[in-house]
């Protein structure tokens, strides 16, 4: 049995440019593991490296120096073959946070079928891909319709369909849900959890909104390039005043708590669900 993580970062270096017009460090000496069937939320300010890191791992950049290995496969080797490159993209696909920079079709159903058909899936196999990655998303509806008609949050379901049609292990979404309303915020969610616990598959998520890093398994804070904080939801949420140093805010219960705290109240400090802290006050006043 392989026991190895399904993501595994060692001592990566990023930086944009080469030589004399390298600029500053983005990425410094990161190392990482991620285990398979995980769910990680990573966060960060803008310019932390958070989105820099999604593009290292889905190859759109490549290392200064460090090695990144998925599913046994080093995908930083300056050798890798094609067929090396295809069976990589076949482990692990990618979320935008725009769904018009993934859609490519007029008409969803082929849409959802262009991913698959760039692995050389056959036909028939397509088909049954494409029905079942829009039942996955709750749009089989909507498999005839054109994607420009659709909502924001429709949109998003479609793109993350893409991805579910080339059936990778992994899936990585990059501020996915930054561009949607609170509707449409809830619907890729649920779509996320349902993928992750239903269907196994890895998910990381790289996102501002901490409402929605709270249902990971672990929460990854980078700052400057580097890891600063890696844990569970409740034991990075925990670090109140050291997020703020950082730039980032906390769920916003969990900033209620903190405040109420530092006015002598004595509250739990890991609360982090609007349900949680309705609990832990009713409590109080029974």
């Amino acid at each position: 049995m392989n026991n190895d993580p399904f993501i595994k970062i060692e001592n990566l270096n990023f930086a944009y440019g080469s030589g004399d017009e390298m600029s500053r460090p983005i990425l410094k000496n990161i190392n990482l593991t991620v285990e398979k069937g995980s769910f990680v939320a990573v966060l960060g300010h803008n310019g932390s490296g958070k989105s820099t890191l999604a593009k290292l791992l889905n190859m759109i950049e490549s290392p200064v120096s460090g090695k990144i290995t998925i599913a046994g496969m080093d995908i930083t080797d300056p050798e890798m073959t094609e067929e090396m490159m295809i069976e990589i993209r076949r482990k692990i696909g990618m979320v935008f946070q725009d769904p018009d920079d993934q859609l490519v079709a007029t008409i969803v159903e082929e849409d959802v079928a262009f991913g698959p058909e760039n692995l050389g899936i056959e036909p028939k196999e397509i088909r049954r891909r494409v029905d079942e990655a829009l039942k996955t998303v709750g749009m089989e509806q909507y498999a005839t319709h054109a994607p420009h008609q659709l909502s924001g949050g429709q949109k998003q379901r479609i793109a993350i369909a893409g991805i579910i049609a080339m059936m990778p292990e992994c899936i990585i979404f990059d501020e996915s849900t930054a561009m949607l309303d609170p509707t449409g915020r809830k619907d890729v969610m649920d779509t996320i959890l349902r993928l992750n616990k239903e269907h196994g598959i890895t998910v990381m998520t790289i996102t501002h909104n901490m409402e929605e890093a709270v249902y990971a398994d672990r929460v990854i804070v980078i700052n400057e390039g580097e890891i600063v904080l890696d844990g569970t939801p409740k034991e990075v949420f925990g670090n109140v005043e050291k997020l703020h140093s950082f730039g980032l805010d906390v769920p916003q219960v969990t900033e209620l708590f903190y405040e109420l705290n530092l006015s002598k109240c004595r509250l739990p400090s890991d609360v982090l669900t609007e349900k949680e802290g309705a609990d832990v006050i009713a409590r109080m006043v029974l």
